[in-house]
């Protein structure tokens, strides 16, 4: 069984016959996810959790039962802890543990309340000591935790890297280059992978024609995948999803190339996830190793105009807007 085979129904009643279990509401932001959107696809294999925040928002709507879901803080982090061990029983694969840092011994993963969080500790430092993910009740953090759930050997190594440089610096007014980096991926990150490294190219050179126009046929189309397929790309960022729930042609990923054989193609969509964590986290693994690191080793991708993502990218003129698919990066000063 795959992660695509996870289902809601084995721990529905989990959720949803025991509601003292939730700690407070959600807002009606998450009714407006739209789980078949293309650049969700990729969380959408996690059946269980879109499942159970589309009856979540369905029983906020229903007065007869709108009492369930209120005065409940940890209604995400339940959700997200029990797609976790879903999705560890149907792959057989233990949970997922941080990295270790600072002599620190890896810790299993789950997502907690906010209010876990010691007053006055670093968010990452908590996460790596305690392997505790404090979540609160938004889409944000519904995002991040799905991100973590998808890649978490990326997420693990992130959190690595900024407890290093906390160690190292501190908590100060300015994060420095490294941190800068992981929060501008983190945060905002895509992951273009593309086994024609001609399209990877263009996209760094700014080349909308020769990346994302004249290839067109050569990309995958998220709601049906395609062996042929040459190139897609996968959201990494947790807040660039929370910004797609109401799509603006102007969002722009930071984004990474990885490289990959024919073969990917021809995977499952789970299998493609687990594939690209690794490949992903030895990507920024290296990234953030190097000495002269800023985010602006990401290359900039105008989100809509992934082929596919957005109807309206069909037509070539709409990469004629010049304020959104820029010649290129300003001069560094």
């Amino acid at each position: 069984m795959t992660a695509a085979d996870l289902s809601i129904t084995s721990h529905s009643d989990i959720l949803f016959d025991h509601p003292s279990i939730f700690t407070s509401s959600l807002d009606s932001s998450f009714a407006m996810i739209d789980w078949q959107a293309p650049w969700l696809c990729h969380l959408h294999q996690l059946t269980y959790l879109s499942k159970s925040i589309t009856q979540l928002s369905a029983l906020q709507t229903d007065t007869a039962n709108a009492d369930k879901v209120e005065n409940t803080p940890d209604i995400i982090a339940k959700v997200l802890n029990t797609a976790l061990q879903q999705q560890s029983e149907c792959s057989q694969q233990p949970l997922p543990q941080t990295k270790p840092a600072l002599n620190n011994q890896a810790q299993t993963l789950q997502f907690v309340s906010q209010k876990a969080l010691p007053e006055g500790e670093a968010y990452e430092s908590f996460i790596g000591t305690v392997g505790n993910i404090p979540t609160r009740n938004n889409l944000h953090d519904l995002f991040n935790g799905s991100i973590w759930l998808t890649f978490p050997k990326t997420k693990a190594l992130l959190n690595y890297y900024h407890m290093n440089e906390i160690a190292a610096q501190g908590i100060g007014s300015s994060r420095g280059r490294v941190r800068d980096t992981i929060t501008v991926f983190d945060e905002n990150g895509a992951v273009l992978v593309t086994s024609d490294p001609r399209i990877g190219e263009a996209l760094v050179g700014f080349d909308w024609q020769g990346s994302l126009v004249n290839p067109r046929e050569k990309w995958d189309e998220p709601k049906q995948l395609n062996d042929k397929a040459q190139a897609a790309v996968y959201i990494f960022g947790h807040a660039l999803l929370e910004k797609l729930i109401q799509p603006r042609k102007a969002l722009c990923a930071h984004s990474i190339g990885i490289k990959v054989t024919q073969d990917f193609f021809a995977l499952t969509l789970a299998e493609r996830m687990r594939y690209l964590d690794q490949k992903v986290a030895d990507y920024m693994d290296a990234l953030l190793s190097q000495p002269d690191v800023t985010p602006r080793k990401l290359s900039p991708l105008p989100i809509l105009g992934v082929p596919h993502f957005w109807a309206e990218n069909s037509n070539p003129s709409f990469y004629e807007d010049s304020f959104v698919f820029r010649d290129g990066r300003r001069r560094q000063k």
